[in-house]
Order: structure tokens, then C-alpha cells, then sequence
């Protein structure tokens, strides 16, 4: 007893310390994060290549492929803004007219006697958006120089990440060892299969996680093409990939859908689909990709996704987030093992044959 409270104890202060560091050790969580993700393709592509690359060469090539794809899930915004910034400041005065020609005879119909007046707002707009790029840029850079610790962190994070996710991957699993080590050796066991267990889990969501991106960004990318958006590729494909960040993504997704259906269309017809394409596709994402790849495999309910992406969130901020699927599998995987545990205890045999004992006698 005197043992297990003492490791209580310095779980409790190592999660103490890691709540008081955890701004610093941002980019290093994310690091491991990846690492965790990445590790399996680097023992993959090590025993295709029988040992004849080198571990730092196969560490080099896993890191530029995630980096890669992770630029390229942000490039996808670039034709989106490069194609539609020209047309919001075109149309964006005469939306604001429909709106206000629409809403105020609704107005009226209702008896309330106010009048929709965009004329300050939409003459503000113009101002903006057909400034020339000098006239923004000098702002931009003052407030850069004002928040330089947000800048000078960005920077950071873009050295830091890269090079700690290189140290990482090439010695994870000397450094998962020296943690194992520290376990008792009488705990060992229950340890090992404590680990392995969720690691499945996490591995199990991660895969029916990616599966299902890749299934909405097909959905999403010819429902808008369908109805003739020119630029439902790039929307539908990141919003098929964003959705690993639950509503989030969809939502995002959902608004640049929206605005590019405006711009391009009428009103009603982007409405209709919008609500055509991204109503259908949350009906298959929640009640049968999502289900079938990803609940059915683990038992993790998209809701306990949720949960716990809020609840770190706001114990940790971003680190918080990054941790939280982890967490939350391996918090899974305790709750079942107390479950079963509990199940198998005298203490639940003896209160259910009691409780039949009970009722007879009042009987």
C-alpha cells in the first residue's frame, strides 16, 4: 500500500510539472505524437529495404513524406483563396444588396419596423477589400512587431517539431525501453499487456480514423462537383480530410462551400447544396462510416472524442489537444480492465446472489 501511494504520488507531480511546462513543451509533444504515428512506417520501410538503408536515411525519408503531406493538406486553401479572393470583392457588394432587398420586406411582413441598412458596412468592405497590398501590409507587419513572441514561436515550432521528430523516430525504441525499465518487475506483466492493449486501440482509431477522411474527401469532392462548383476538388478534399478534428473540419469545410457556392451561383442554389452535400455527408459519416470503421473496432464513441478533445483543451490548451487521443484510449483501456475486474471481484458475485436472497425473504 505504502508502495502504490508513493507512485501515486509521483505521477501526481510529474502530471503537475507537465501541467506548469506544458507552453514549453509544445512542439516537443507534437514531436512525440508524430513519432508514435510514424514509428510503424519506419520499421515498415526498414524490413522492405532487408537492412540495407540506413536508420537515419529511413527516419529522413518517413519525416519528408508526413511533412509533405501535411503542406500539401494546407496548399489546398491556396487555389481556394487565390480563386475567390478577386470574387468577393466583386460580388460581396451585390450580396449585400440581395440581403438587404430580401430581409426587409420580411421585415415589414412581420410588422417590425426596422430597415436593414448595409450601406456603412458594405461601403467599410469595399474600402478593405480594394486596398492596395501596401496599405495592409504596413499593419501586418506592425503587428507582428507587437506580438513578436507569437511570431518568434511559430518560428520555433517550425525548427523545433522537425528536428525533434527526426531524434524521436530514430530512437524511439530505445527511449520507450528506458521507460519500460522503470517499471517494477512484479508489474511487468500487467504493464506490457496494459501498453499493448492500447496501443491496438489507438492504432485501430487512427486507421478507421484515415479510412473515413479519405472516404468523405471522395464524397464531398463529386457531391459539389455535381452541382457544377468549379472549386469542389480543393473544398472537398480538405474538407474530407479535416474532418479528423470533429466539427471542426466539417465546419470549416462547410463555410468555404457555402461562400464559393454564393460567389459562383445563386443564392438558393448554394443553400441547396450545401445542405444536399454536407447534410448527406454528416448522415454517412456519423451513422455508418464512422460506426462500422472506427466505433465497431474500439468501442470509443465519437462523443468521448469530443469530450476529451474539450476537456484537455482546457486543462492544457493546445498541448492539451494533442494529447488527448492518446489519453483518452489509454483511459479507455483502464475502464474497461477495472470493468472486467469489478465483474470478476467477490464483491460483485456476493451483492448479486444477495439481492435474490432479499426478495425472497420479503416475499
Amino acid at each position: 500500500m505504502t508502495r502504490l501511494a508513493a507512485w501515486l504520488g509521483v505521477a501526481l507531480l510529474a502530471a503537475w510539472v507537465f501541467w506548469l511546462l506544458a507552453p514549453v513543451l509544445a512542439p516537443f509533444v507534437i514531436a512525440a505524437v508524430m513519432a508514435y504515428v510514424l514509428h510503424p512506417l519506419v520499421l515498415r520501410l526498414e524490413g522492405l529495404a532487408g537492412g540495407r538503408l540506413p536508420r537515419a536515411l529511413t527516419v529522413v525519408l518517413v519525416e519528408a513524406l508526413a511533412l509533405l503531406a501535411l503542406l500539401g493538406l494546407f496548399l489546398l486553401l491556396v487555389p481556394i483563396l487565390v480563386r475567390e479572393w478577386p470574387l468577393v470583392q466583386q460580388q460581396l457588394p451585390l450580396l449585400l444588396d440581395r440581403l438587404s432587398a430580401a430581409v426587409n420586406p420580411l421585415l415589414a411582413q412581420l410588422g417590425l419596423d426596422v430597415s436593414l441598412n448595409l450601406d456603412d458596412l458594405k461601403a467599410q468592405l469595399v474600402a478593405y477589400l480594394s486596398a492596395n497590398r501596401e496599405d495592409w501590409w504596413a499593419p501586418l507587419m506592425s503587428s507582428l512587431k507587437l506580438g513578436g513572441s507569437v511570431a518568434l514561436a511559430i518560428a520555433g515550432y517550425a525548427v523545433l517539431v522537425p528536428v525533434a521528430l527526426f531524434f524521436m523516430l530514430y530512437d524511439w525504441t530505445r527511449m520507450v525501453h528506458l521507460v519500460v525499465e522503470l517499471v517494477p518487475p512484479a508489474w511487468r506483466g500487467s504493464f506490457d499487456s496494459f501498453m499493448q492493449e492500447s496501443d491496438e486501440v489507438l492504432g485501430e482509431y487512427l486507421r478507421g480514423q484515415l479510412l473515413v477522411m479519405l472516404s468523405l474527401a471522395v464524397f464531398y469532392a463529386v457531391g459539389l462537383a455535381l452541382f457544377g462548383l468549379d472549386l469542389a476538388l480543393p473544398i472537398g478534399v480538405f474538407t474530407g480530410l479535416a474532418v479528423f478534428v470533429p466539427y471542426l473540419g466539417f465546419g470549416l469545410g462547410l463555410l468555404l462551400a457555402l461562400l464559393a457556392g454564393l460567389l459562383q451561383m445563386a443564392p438558393t442554389e448554394a443553400f441547396i447544396m450545401v445542405a444536399v452535400v454536407y447534410g448527406l455527408g454528416q448522415l454517412i459519416e456519423s451513422f455508418v462510416l464512422t460506426p462500422r470503421l472506427v466505433g465497431e473496432r474500439i468501442g470509443l464513441h465519437p462523443l468521448a472524442v469530443i469530450l476529451a478533445l474539450m476537456a484537455f483543451g482546457q486543462l492544457l490548451g493546445f498541448v492539451g489537444v494533442l494529447i488527448a487521443l492518446p489519453a483518452s484510449a489509454v483511459l479507455l483501456v483502464a475502464l474497461r480492465r477495472l470493468r472486467r475486474q469489478y465483474l470478476q471481484s467477490d464483491l460483485y458475485r456476493k451483492s448479486g446472489t444477495a439481492q435474490p436472497e432479499q426478495d425472497s425473504n420479503g416475499a
